[in-house]
């Protein structure tokens, strides 16, 4: 297996993206590793592997660059010349936690979509109570939708969370502002009807406030809300663990209660850490296309290209591929 990373890409880039490849490297003897940057840059943390490639680019895809114009006059700029590798079959698959919309536009334009998949979904993985998870999508790939885009939604989604999740017949449900079958939006009106009659657990609508209980394993919507959801979540949980610690450290009493509850803390932290669950992959492309958050340390960059391990592993744009070509 052969896995092309973007070693530019992302806030704390090269070092914590180097440093998760050779992380990684030691756990997945099977994977070859290919690192795209700037050699000079990355050459302090590259350590000598025989599985573990550096390829020297020019160029890099800045977070303020426009996409499209990005990725196609940039042509050695490492998430470039990253996403070409797998489309040029030197990759099976790749990782980059740099520009969002760029790497898309690279994965659209390079990587190429699956044929009869309308538009590809960006998704992730974020954190429930009970310390499972769900799969969410469209989390921004597109902002607006069609009812037969959430259909493919939902089918890719199902896919995922049976193939890499390990989940036996994961429950579907469409994001909505009740739970009543006939409640919603002209889009999400039309998107339930498709859903109810296609081949998947579909279990109905679910609301916003319950995503955290686990309201479902898979959840749909349009990139727009999708999008303002996941920001929501990411941004309550930062304010929360930011007040808890103002709180624990405005006394010598309350300092002493968080030594004292240090492991309590550490294991809520990480049952809400993103990067315990990987990154978000690009679905509906050819081959697997992984976003790794933009400010992801060396943790996250492992965990993302674990996550891409086990996509190639268990073929799962390849499932996703035949089983759109039944539906059509």
């Amino acid at each position: 297996m052969k896995i092309a990373i973007d070693g530019m890409g992302g806030d704390n880039a090269p070092k914590e993206i180097v440093e998760g490849v050779f992380s990684a490297v030691h756990d997945f003897p099977d994977v070859e590793f290919t690192i795209y940057g700037d050699e000079e840059k990355m050459s302090p943390y590259i350590q000598q592997h025989e599985r573990v490639k550096i390829i020297h680019c020019s160029e890099k895809i800045e977070g303020t660059d426009e996409p499209v114009r990005a990725v196609r006059r940039k042509k050695d700029a490492s998430m470039v010349r990253m996403a070409q590798a797998v489309a040029d079959g030197e990759a099976d698959a790749c990782v980059s936690a740099g520009n969002t919309g760029a790497l898309m536009a690279a994965g659209l334009f390079i990587v190429h979509r699956i044929e009869g998949i309308d538009r590809p979904a960006l998704s992730t993985t974020l954190p429930t109570m009970d310390g499972v998870g769900f799969d969410m999508m469209d989390l921004g790939a597109n902002a607006d939708a069609k009812p037969e885009n959430i259909l493919q939604y939902a089918i890719m989604g199902s896919i995922y969370a049976q193939q890499v999740r390990g989940i036996d017949k994961p429950t579907v449900g469409l994001l909505n502002i009740g739970t009543e079958d006939k409640k919603g939006n002209e889009l999400t009106k039309a998107a339930f009807a498709l859903l109810k009659e296609a081949d998947i657990n579909f279990i109905g609508n679910v609301e916003a406030r319950e995503l955290l209980n686990h309201a479902a394993d898979v959840v749909v919507t349009d990139g727009f809300t999708g999008n303002m959801v996941l920001k929501t979540i990411e941004g309550v949980a930062g304010n929360i663990f930011g007040m808890l610690k103002e709180e624990f450290m405005s006394s010598t009493k309350t300092k002493m209660a968080a030594v004292m509850m240090k492991n309590n803390l550490k294991n809520i932290k990480t049952k809400m850490d993103y990067s315990e669950y990987g990154g978000a992959p690009l679905f509906g492309l050819k081959a697997p296309v992984v976003k790794a958050h933009g400010s992801s340390k060396a943790n996250a960059i492992y965990s993302a290209i674990r996550q891409t391990h086990i996509m190639v592993e268990h073929q799962v744009c390849q499932t996703i591929d035949s089983t759109i070509s039944k539906e059509n």
